[in-house]
């Protein structure tokens, strides 16, 4: 098992500096006012969009499935903030880690071993009703917001979120630098990564919404390994598939 574990991080931080490589050529102020020279439209829904990436989205794609929310990306319009299958390994790896190690139980490989509420729930905070590109998401700085606070969002799951475009410096001038969106799992923003999650490419619009893909590195999907764990270990554990 501990083999395994190794060999997959080996192959996860190879695709990691692959992507790094290829997303540094992306961080200019062009590619992330306007969404990049690449033409940003994807004619075909979010859900196509998504099973057209397995590279990045596989997991994920099978998360929707497992939960049974096609129809939310396939006819609901939607902005959504798209977990890597990055994200989606380090949560699992901690359950594994908590269920196979720490709690001498079998281990924790698949998907579907996880109730479908569990990701039904947690999928659900990264969904916003309606299409929201940046240039339509108010300014945030973190360390500023009675001036620039973002906005407040409701998710699919009606928990309370927030989203904002920062402006990062440049050559000491404040605000002059590229632009980036954040999303957040509390009330308001707070400089803490395990529950803020940065945009790596934002404004894809496929016919039926607008997807933000997130920055993979320092991201747990659900937004916190911890209540991942636990939500899935409270509706129980399903033995792997044969």
């Amino acid at each position: 098992m501990k083999e395994n574990y190794n060999m997959l991080n080996m192959k996860y931080m190879i695709v990691a500096l692959l992507i790094i490589i290829s997303g540094t050529s992306c961080q200019d102020k062009d590619y992330l006012d306007d969404g990049g020279t690449a033409d940003p439209y994807y004619n075909g829904t979010v859900m196509h969009f998504l099973e057209s990436r397995p590279d990045l989205f596989k997991d994920l794609v099978d998360v929707i499935h497992h939960a049974e929310m096609e129809d939310i990306f396939e006819r609901d319009e939607i902005t959504f903030f798209a977990p890597t299958d990055w994200s989606i390994r380090r949560s699992m790896e901690g359950l594994n880690h908590y269920w196979y190690n720490l709690q001498g139980r079998d281990s924790v490989s698949q998907i579907t071993q996880v109730k479908p509420e569990v990701w039904r729930e947690l999928l659900s905070l990264y969904i916003i009703e309606d299409r929201y590109v940046a240039k339509d998401i108010p300014q945030l700085d973190t360390v500023a917001m009675d001036a620039y606070p973002g906005q407040a969002f409701v998710s699919y799951n009606e928990r309370p979120m927030n989203m904002g475009l920062v402006y990062h410096d440049a050559n000491g001038i404040r605000y002059a630098g590229y632009r980036q969106l954040l999303y957040s799992y509390v009330n308001d923003f707070v400089n803490d990564d395990l529950t803020n999650a940065y945009v790596a490419t934002s404004d894809i619009q496929p016919i039926n919404g607008v997807v933000h893909v997130l920055r993979f590195i320092g991201h747990d999907f659900g937004f916190n390994q911890s209540m991942f764990i636990n939500e899935a270990v409270a509706a129980g554990i399903d033995p792997i598939e044969e």
